[in-house]
């Protein structure tokens, strides 16, 4: 079990309440505050009332509200505030504690710059750009972030991923890249820089938790506007109590008008939006997954359609070799050396696979003084074939449908027992891969999958989530059916190639649909890039992570199950506060206007349902209980709202009952435990 990367840092350490105290006092900043509506105007408020009561202290006026209860409102309307500063606060401290941690990885070291010419020079990391060329060897630190041009190596990542045991990490394949700060074990590598100083991996990572480049996301931003209006049609509202309280012979004061303005916008959800962004983040970053923004969190939370690789995300991993199966007339001898010379350039983990069940079973055919005067042809996704070319030898190993395009196009017959295998190894779950030497089809190897245990509960409750899921594979619709059946995958995309990929995407897109999916071969970064959500494996090609928005460091792609619960987690959480907020901004209007008007107007006893002490209890009742349910909501914004999977409309009438019945029954409760509080001890 990988232990987290990110320590969780104490709340009540002396450190930590210190910066975060700090970085609440530096938020009443009105140039940082104007950035939240809301807030700004609990701001001038709380500076209004302020210098009211220092001007009632100097001038009295008899006129003036007593300045005890002006004194009390200033003061509950700067507890608002400060609460309010508080909650993002906590959250960027967080995030600041966890980047202290990151920049000690992020230690000047010295480089070996290979020249043009071959030779070395030693230069500190901050010389570094992007294309340069470096030497690491055995026992030093990857200075920054990198693909492997040359070599094989086991690597130290624990100090990125938590995870103690080394990685292997090699040349041309979708392992070949590396991070800034891990840590060479053994043989020497050749590294091409893909980063410039200051953006490195390491570097986004720190910018990230730090919350210095955090951007208001779609859903916040439409969130905000809404704050707005409502603050500006309360705002007309008491503006409008104003010529109606003369009118009715109840002068009302300004701090009374204040009072009632704070109380009836939505400071609830105003003063903790930011930190509900900020946390869910957090709890990506919790779970060793790193967005490039907190966008990338929120769209998780509305995806439609999942797009999963087969190999390791339902199944194990590496499809092994079951059993060679020559066609009639092929000694066995014969197919297996074919498929040894056809499996040499062939970089997938089937293929070295497919070697070590040859060298294991019966031992290398060819040697490699043998094979030089042979062309060896890598595996093409696009092509789906690997093979090898002499002066009289043509092999190739692929999928069955691309050998028979083969030999159809060479106009060579197909074995009458070809498609009978093909079909049965399918329909048994396997994959069946062709071989092919000099135009003539030699036999099929039998590959095996496993599925991963647990998976098809996995799929159910994404099933719940109504996430549509797909299984991406190579294998042909046969196999692809199967095990699509036996997990429980919606539907599947066979013998899929990059370009199958993206326009599949496309397709769905265009059908209004979010689309996320996971990767981590060079030929996955056109369907991460397009994708809505694009999660890389950390232990893919570089290319693979600059496509994506989201790296998964434990490089586990059933991760993207826990980050689309992170992302509806998020959006719960803003919606029910929301909600609550909303909810409670109704009670206190019934709390505090018939307290006020009841004097000079009898009929409004009708609605007087709490029967508070006095108009001055009624004000500053529901003050102190705004500011108190932003104090009492902060854990549940860091800790996000319980989230299973279920239906839309299940969550949403559950939402309504509780936050939103909640939300309008606790103010009454809570106002009216105030006021007899204060009356009790007779300050009102």
């Amino acid at each position: 079990m990988a232990k987290l990367i990110f320590p969780t840092p104490s709340y009540f350490s002396k450190n930590f309440f210190k910066e975060a105290l700090w970085l609440t006092l530096k938020r009443l900043d009105p140039r940082y505050l104007e950035q939240n509506p809301v807030m700004f105007v609990v701001f001038l408020g709380a500076s209004l009332t302020t210098l009211i009561c220092i001007r009632d202290f100097f001038y009295p006026s008899l006129f003036s509200e007593p300045i005890w209860f002006t004194g009390l409102v200033a003061f509950w309307l700067w507890f608002t505030l400060l609460f309010s500063n508080a909650s993002e606060a906590i959250a960027e401290g967080k995030g600041k504690a966890h980047a202290t941690s990151l920049k000690a990885l992020a230690k000047e070291i010295i480089a070996r710059r290979v020249l043009k010419n071959g030779q070395e020079e030693m230069v500190p990391t901050s010389d570094l750009k992007r294309d340069d060329l470096i030497k690491v060897v055995a026992g030093e630190f990857i200075p920054s972030d990198g693909e492997i041009i040359e070599g094989i190596a086991a690597i130290d990542e624990s100090a990125i991923t938590g995870e103690s045991a080394p990685v292997i990490r090699e040349s041309d394949s979708d392992r070949s890249s590396v991070t800034a700060g891990t840590k060479l074990i053994s043989n020497v590598l050749l590294i091409r820089i893909v980063s410039n100083p200051g953006e490195s991996f390491l570097d986004q990572m720190i910018n990230l938790v730090q919350g210095a480049k955090r951007q208001k996301t779609p859903n916040e931003i439409a969130l905000q506007v809404l704050l707005v209006g409502l603050t500006l049609i309360f705002l007309i509202v008491c503006g409008t109590l104003i010529p109606f309280g003369l009118y009715s012979h109840t002068p009302l004061s300004l701090t009374v008008i204040i009072a009632l303005l704070v109380c009836l916008i939505p400071t609830t959800i105003g003063g903790l939006v930011s930190a509900i962004g900020i946390s869910g983040i957090e709890r990506a970053l919790r779970k060793n997954i790193v967005a490039t923004s907190g966008k990338a969190v929120e769209t998780a939370g509305d995806i439609d359609v999942l797009l999963l690789d087969k190999t390791g995300t339902i199944t194990l991993g590496n499809r092994m070799p079951f059993k060679f199966i020559p066609f009639k007339g092929i000694p066995f001898k014969e197919l297996s050396k074919a498929i040894e010379l056809s499996s040499f350039a062939d970089r997938t983990p089937e293929g070295k696979s497919i070697l070590e069940f040859i060298e294991k079973h019966y031992g290398r055919f060819f040697t490699e003084k043998e094979t030089r005067g042979l062309t060896f042809i890598p595996f093409s996704a696009e092509t789906r074939l690997s093979g090898c070319d002499g002066p009289s030898l043509s092999i190739r190993k692929g999928s069955c449908d691309a050998i028979q395009n083969l030999l159809l196009h060479q106009k060579r017959k197909i074995p009458p027992e070809f498609f009978k295998v093909m079909e049965s190894i399918s329909i048994s779950g396997g994959t069946p891969l062709a071989v092919a030497m000099n135009g003539k089809a030699l036999g099929i190897i039998h590959l095996k999958d496993i599925i991963k245990p647990g998976i098809a509960e996995r799929f159910q409750r994404l099933k719940k989530m109504g996430v549509h899921t797909v299984m991406i594979t190579g294998d042909n619709p046969l196999t692809a059916a199967t095990i699509a059946n036996e997990v429980g995958v919606d539907t599947f995309l066979a013998e899929a190639t990059p370009q199958k990929k993206l326009d599949f995407i496309i397709e769905e897109q265009a059908k209004g649909y979010l689309v996320a999916m996971t990767g981590d071969g060079t030929n996955d970064a056109p369907a991460l890039a397009q994708a809505d959500l694009g999660i890389a494996m950390n232990s893919g090609t570089q290319a693979a992570k600059e496509a994506a928005n989201m790296v998964d460091l434990d490089s586990n792609p059933t991760k993207i199950l826990e980050v689309i619960e992170i992302g509806k987690q998020l959006l719960m959480t803003k919606g029910c506060l929301t909600t609550f907020s909303v909810a409670n901004d109704v009670a206190k209007y019934f709390a505090i206007i018939p307290a006020i008007f009841l004097l000079s107007i009898p009929e409004f006893q009708a609605i007087n349902i709490m029967n508070l002490s006095s108009p001055h209890s009624a004000i500053l009742s529901a003050v102190i209980f705004n500011a108190l349910s932003i104090a009492a909501l902060i854990p549940i914004a860091f800790r996000g709202v319980k989230y299973r999977p279920r239906g839309a409309k299940v969550l949403l009438a559950e939402s309504l009952f509780i936050y939103g019945v909640g939300g309008l029954l606790l103010p009454f409760i809570g106002i009216k435990v105030i006021d007899m509080l204060l009356y009790s001890l007779s300050l009102v």
